[in-house]
């Protein structure tokens, strides 16, 4: 056969190609949405309602399989996204939070420093307030020095730049305790 037969053969194909009606793409859909593979039997029973070619059915179904999947793709892809932004927002406040925390831990460190510096000065017999964090309250000064120096530095760790902590919520964590 040669190029201009082979030519004519497709076009006289494409030609003889029906458009589907409204009803019979209801029906493929409704086909569809309850299975998305297309078996031998429900291709030749599909093709016989429509009055189609089975090989009609089965690449609509195959098209159809195509676009579904890109649709599915595309609705992940965006869910994927705002995902996505979320945790970059999340990342960057967490992100700020360190900075504002670090910053908060350096004026309670030199706040620890200046009043142990303080005291040493002017109580230079008396051991100095330490500035690990692990060996705090193991001073050996005084017990009221002591605890003003704690309220001092705990109104330093919890109200920030707002002053004096005194009594948060009604409570004064300083009182003694009643046991």
């Amino acid at each position: 056969m040669d190029s201009f037969q082979s030519h004519a053969r497709k076009t006289q194909l494409k030609c003889n190609k029906k458009r589907l009606t409204q009803d019979q793409i209801r029906l493929l859909e409704t086909s569809f949405s309850f299975n998305k593979k297309l078996d031998p039997d429900r291709k030749s029973q599909l093709a016989q309602e429509l009055g189609l070619p089975p090989r009609q059915v089965a690449v609509w179904y195959q098209n159809k399989r195509a676009r579904w999947k890109n649709q599915s793709l595309e609705v992940d892809y965006k869910a994927l996204q705002v995902r996505l932004e979320s945790v970059l927002e999340e990342n960057e406040r967490l992100g700020r939070e360190v900075v504002r925390l670090k910053h908060e831990l350096h004026k309670a460190h030199d706040v620890l420093i200046s009043f142990n510096t303080a005291y040493n000065n002017n109580h230079s017999s008396i051991p100095s307030l330490s500035t690990s964090c692990d060996e705090v309250g193991s001073s050996g000064l005084l017990h009221d020095s002591k605890q003003h120096l704690d309220r001092e530095l705990f109104a330093c760790l919890i109200a920030g730049d707002q002053g004096q902590f005194d009594k948060p919520d009604g409570r004064d964590f300083f009182a003694p305790s009643i046991s």
